[in-house]
């Protein structure tokens, strides 16, 4: 009988650093249906409800992030990381990891760092072109760095990365073009934009789409534009009945059936969304959020604009270039053929698979130290 394999993760604050440690957790219960896994979390974000759901236990520490504008904001920051650095230890201490595994946000610093203080390996997963904070402070106690983008081999120690690719939701695939336009009842005469903003919404994408939707429907586009929560009802309340060849909805559930029904999307360059499109193949429009720590979206989205994968227009000329650059794509059927292709070759669909495995072998040098 095997020993008790034990793994512990830690990653929160955004789905972007939640959803990648719940896909290579679940990649390690399917090799090895025996493994301990633990999560470490805060109470007050989508960690708390998104691990359970998933079907691993969580515990929770009390840490904030660091307020880079808002400094009043960091009066209880010293309190908070000395308690968490203190919760960390205990929990670090009772589980006895094999690895401790990082996927980012400021949750990742204090349980990391107090495996590190037991000896025990680390392996990280960084999302994104630029490196998060956290991921650089641990970067020289790291095993193994699993990246999404080679621009980030420029900030980390190189020989410690590995590229792997962003672990993606399995079912991405499932959908063909002709169940999803069924699906979002779509005319399957029309090619499809699919406007994403992210679960909450993007207030820029909400504001020229809506500027712009009737000159993109005379075009010949069908869109599918997914608001996000905060701008739903505001929307519907201006557009109460879209017109024909629109679907207006607040969030997407399915989002195999999005990427199969887009010919194009338009949305923002996180680093998971980024990776879904290049595993679906999706030709996209990037608009980086300027508005995200270090700009990094910005640095995302170039990346893959650079290989081919994507178009990039910055948010301050897109009220200007969207209208001729989606003319431009419905025109010219080769462009999307390019853009498909390069997404394709930058997509890593075993992205979650390699990293578990990567992760199985820092666990088993560490039972047999």
């Amino acid at each position: 009988m095997k020993p008790e394999l034990r793994v512990l993760f830690a990653g929160g604050g955004t789905g972007g650093h939640v959803y990648p440690a719940i896909a290579i957790a679940e990649e390690i219960r399917s090799i090895r249906s025996d493994a301990n896994i633990l999560f470490v979390g805060t109470r007050d974000k989508i960690e708390w409800e998104a691990v359970p759901r998933a079907g691993f236990n969580i515990k929770p520490i009390t840490v904030s992030a660091f307020h880079r504008t808002r400094i009043w904001r960091n009066l209880t920051f010293p309190a908070k990381l000395l308690a968490g650095l203190w919760q960390s230890r205990r929990i670090v201490k009772a589980f006895r990891p094999h690895v401790a595994v990082g996927t980012g946000g400021y949750v990742s610093g204090p349980v990391l760092w107090a495996a590190a203080r037991r000896n025990t390996p680390i392996v990280l997963q960084e999302q994104n072109a630029f490196p998060g904070k956290t991921t650089k402070m641990l970067a020289d106690k790291a095993t193994e760095i699993h990246i999404a983008f080679a621009e980030a081999t420029s900030y980390l120690p190189e020989d410690k990365c590995v590229l792997s690719g962003n672990p993606t939701r399995r079912n991405l695939a499932d959908s063909t073009k002709e169940e999803a336009l069924s699906h979002f009842e779509l005319d399957s005469s029309r090619p499809v934009l699919v406007v994403m903003g992210g679960s909450l919404g993007s207030a820029k994408l909400n504001q020229v789409v809506e500027q712009k939707y009737p000159a993109l429907l005379e075009m010949g586009w069908s869109i599918l534009w997914q608001t996000g929560k905060l701008y739903f009802d505001a929307i519907n309340a201006r557009i109460p009945a879209p017109p024909e060849n629109m679907v207006i909805t607040k969030f997407i559930h399915r989002m195999d059936h999005a990427y199969a029904a887009a010919d194009v999307a338009l949305c923002r360059s996180g680093a998971i969304t980024c990776s879904e499109l290049a595993v679906t193949g999706t030709p996209s429009v990037l608009v980086p959020s300027p508005n995200v720590a270090e700009d990094h979206q910005t640095i995302n989205a170039r990346s893959l604009a650079k290989s081919g994968a994507a178009i990039m227009i910055a948010e301050q000329e897109i009220d200007r270039a969207l209208v001729p650059t989606l003319q431009r794509l419905i025109s010219q059927k080769e462009e999307l053929h390019k853009l498909a292709d390069g997404a394709l070759r930058r997509g890593k669909p075993q992205a979650a698979q390699e990293i578990a495995q990567a992760v199985l072998t820092v666990c088993n040098a560490s039972e047999e130290n």
